[in-house]
């Protein structure tokens, strides 16, 4: 008989241990009650919910007669990358895109990363879940993982914020490095012994302290393998570049130093990588309607970093630019970004630019791609282009505001930026008519201290002057890809990174119509792809206002394949364009210096250059842009909960924001912040979860919880460590 005291753990255990030393047979519940000496009645139901369990997991099986079976390895092996996730679960992904599960008892010790072998369990035929276990290690990964040192008594620890290491790192004594007690680290993982429960390091780098800014700053770039400072050697090979433009230079290029040229930027940019001039090229004199002479005139990098240069090979290393809260860590040296190539006012710089001949109406009759030289007149920030549009009627969304007559307009180059955002206007509407995505999201922004708090959270909403700079900055790209491209039938064109987007996944688009059905909207998933795009559109306008707008959009974001640089081209979905590539920020992204140069060399008669080397440029180009991404995300995370952080005890309203069984996310309508609420304090009765219509309810009172209900919260803990939140409830609003 088992003994009363016996553990579920203990008899799961038991269970598992029995069926697996007899694996080729199988057993009647009967039997098993029998075999494992399981008499009383609570041990029976207790075993009953083991086994269940276990099913469940697939650790066993019924076989054809009903039988209960140990699901025990085959001598079927794949080979694939070992992950693990923030929640602890741990998969192995193949090249052709399996995931294989993986229990915690059945790693070998893998680390996030690894290549290894894995053996697979058999599985029933109904499910499409794939279980294995890892039998070699065929390759560590070496990069470095980043925590906290905890040390006590002589023993430290890296401790990480999250589940993607099962236990904490051991440092033996004198692989410290100076490091103390919670202080950030970089660890190098050195070995892993079977026998030991936690794998050994030793520490790379001191980081600092944390909780310090420039620590945690660090930290962030450094767990996603991000650069945090520039090689002195790059720095002063910059230094030795020369800022003079010769007279043979100019020569070379068209001269645009006369023309009415200037930026707009955010307030605090400093890299001024494109700039916009305007001219009457006929002012209706030879035909029906004025034309105008628009620049799109972008920074030369290309000429001043040279391939395989010094810079050029730091440059592609990191392949963009990452912009985090409180600062940029930048692709290319600062003598670059910031002086040499950026377009500051009333500096002769060196671009390389399209030149259209277009109409009020935004028709293109003509383009070209040309080196120019330019001077321009203003640097503009967004808030003040978008003050003059506001002061001269032609901004959208202002109440009341018609067009000032034109000999009534006011503000520097008022004309010129008034005929800018009419065209613009009329760019954006082609683009929406010919099935573009209309994805209009606030972006949190953050006001900082000088030691780096955040003092105070706002929002940038794209409004007409982003918009206007947008506009052309895509009718640039997609003509200089179209120019690449775009060839007759028969001939083959020559190699360019384009910026792809594929149609979205179908089975997330039926997850995505099904969740909104829930809420009473709909979207066609089958037809055209301008049909499917279109009812995108309508759901994002029907849903604005709604309660759930954020959740609806972020789902909807989710449908979407991710953009990313392909040397073969299969268009842009979410622009809507059959041609499209990035031309106009080479200060900041890679693949741009990389058209800038292949249009030089084919407009010089140059071959078509190798698509093996340029696509594996374009493939490293888009994993350091999701790394920049992540990194952003992180720090935008941080920061907000570390905004929060003085604010314990403080009262806010809130929408809920996510529902899941152990509670709600809510979203503090006025920063954005969002954090966990416990179902154990949603009221004094238990809360169930009902799938079907994404809310909790309550058992007794049957209150719903529903996604965008107004309530108001308390911030009653911030980890900075982990990066959350967590709130108490006070009551709907």
């Amino acid at each position: 008989m088992v003994r009363s005291k016996l553990t579920k753990k203990e008899l799961r255990e038991k269970v598992l241990n029995y069926l697996s030393s007899h694996s080729r047979e199988s057993f009647t519940l009967k039997q098993l009650f029998s075999a494992l000496h399981v008499t009383a009645h609570p041990a029976k139901l207790l075993l009953v919910d083991i086994l269940n369990e276990l099913l469940d997991d697939q650790q066993i099986f019924r076989n054809y007669d009903g039988g209960i079976a140990y699901n025990g390895k085959t001598n079927q092996t794949a080979i694939g990358t070992f992950t693990r996730t923030s929640g602890g679960r741990n998969f192995v992904d193949t090249p052709d895109g399996i995931g294989i599960i993986i229990h915690d008892e059945d790693t070998l010790h893998a680390l996030n990363g690894d290549q290894v072998k894995v053996a697979l369990y058999a599985t029933r035929r109904s499910s499409d879940r794939i279980y294995g276990e890892v039998i070699e290690i065929l390759q560590r990964n070496d990069k470095p993982v980043v925590g906290e040192l905890q040390i006590s008594h002589g023993v430290a620890f890296l401790v990480r914020p999250d589940g993607t290491l099962p236990y904490d790192v051991f440092i033996p004594d004198g692989k410290l490095k100076g490091g103390k007690n919670g202080d950030k680290a970089i660890v190098q993982i050195v070995d892993w012994p079977e026998n030991s429960r936690n794998p050994i390091g030793r520490v790379k780098e001191i980081l600092g302290k944390g909780g310090e800014n420039e620590t945690e700053m660090h930290a962030i770039l450094a767990e996603y393998g991000l650069p945090y400072r520039y090689p002195e050697d790059v720095e002063k090979y910059a230094d030795t570049l020369s800022d003079r433009i010769t007279v043979d230079e100019l020569s070379h290029r068209e001269d645009f130093r006369q023309v009415t040229t200037f930026t707009i930027d955010p307030r605090d940019a400093k890299d001024f990588d494109d700039a916009l001039s305007i001219r009457v090229k006929d002012k209706g004199k030879t035909s029906a309607k004025t034309t105008y002479e628009v620049g799109v005139h972008i920074a030369d990098v290309s000429h001043y970093v040279l391939e395989g240069s010094v810079i050029d090979k730091e440059a592609q290393k990191r392949a963009t630019s990452i912009y985090l809260v409180d600062r940029t860590i930048p692709m290319l040296p600062e003598r670059l970004c910031n002086y040499i190539c950026s377009l500051r006012p009333d500096e002769e710089k060196l671009a390389f630019s399209v030149i259209f001949e277009m109409d009020e109406e935004a028709h293109v009759y003509s383009s070209r791609i040309v080196h120019t030289v330019i001077k321009s007149n203003r640097r503009f920030t967004y808030e003040e282009v978008q003050a003059i549009l506001e002061q001269n009627g032609e901004a959208d969304g202002i109440e009341g505001h018609i067009p000032v007559a034109p000999d009534r307009r006011t503000g520097e180059y008022c004309d010129e930026l008034i005929t800018l955002n009419r065209m613009a206007h009329q760019l954006k509407a082609a683009r929406m008519k010919n099935g573009a995505i209309d994805f209009d999201r606030e972006e949190v922004r953050f006001e900082i201290d000088e030691k780096g708090h955040p003092t105070e959270v706002y929002f940038k909403v794209a409004k007409d002057a982003n918009k206007l700079v947008e506009e052309f900055m895509l009718l640039a790209n997609r003509t200089v890809a179209e120019s690449i491209g775009k060839v007759k039938k028969g001939d083959k064109a020559k190699t360019l990174p384009y910026r792809i987007h594929d149609l979205p996944d179908p089975g997330k688009l039926e997850n995505l119509a099904q969740f909104v059905g829930r809420f009473k909207y709909h979207i066609v998933t089958q037809g055209t792809k301008t049909q499917v795009a279109k009812s995108i559109n309508k759901l994002l306008r029907d849903v604005h206002g709604d309660r759930i707008q954020g959740l609806v959009e972020t789902v909807s974001l989710r449908a979407m394949m991710k953009a990313r640089y392909s040397v073969h081209n299969i268009g842009h979905y979410g622009l809507a364009f059959d041609y499209y590539t990035h031309f106009t920020s080479p200060i900041r992204r890679y693949p741009d210096l990389m058209v800038h140069r292949l249009l030089t060399r084919y407009a010089e008669g140059g071959a078509s250059a190798s698509q093996k080397k340029y696509e594996g440029l374009c493939e490293h180009s888009s994993a350091m842009e999701q790394l920049a991404s992540s990194a952003e995300r992180a720090s935008i995370k941080y920061k907000q909960v570390e905004f929060l952080s003085d604010k314990i005890g403080e009262e806010f309203d809130a929408k809920v924001s996510g529902i899941t069984e152990a509670g709600v996310f809510a979203e503090i309508n006025d920063n954005k912040c969002e954090g966990f609420i416990n179902v154990r304090f949603l009221g004094d009765e238990p809360f169930d979860f009902d799938e079907k219509n994404y809310c909790l309810v309550g058992r007794k009172s049957h209150h719903r919880f529903t996604i965008g209900d107004s309530i108001r919260i308390r911030v009653a803990k911030a980890n900075l460590f982990r990066k959350t939140l967590d709130f108490d409830f006070i009551k709907k609003v």
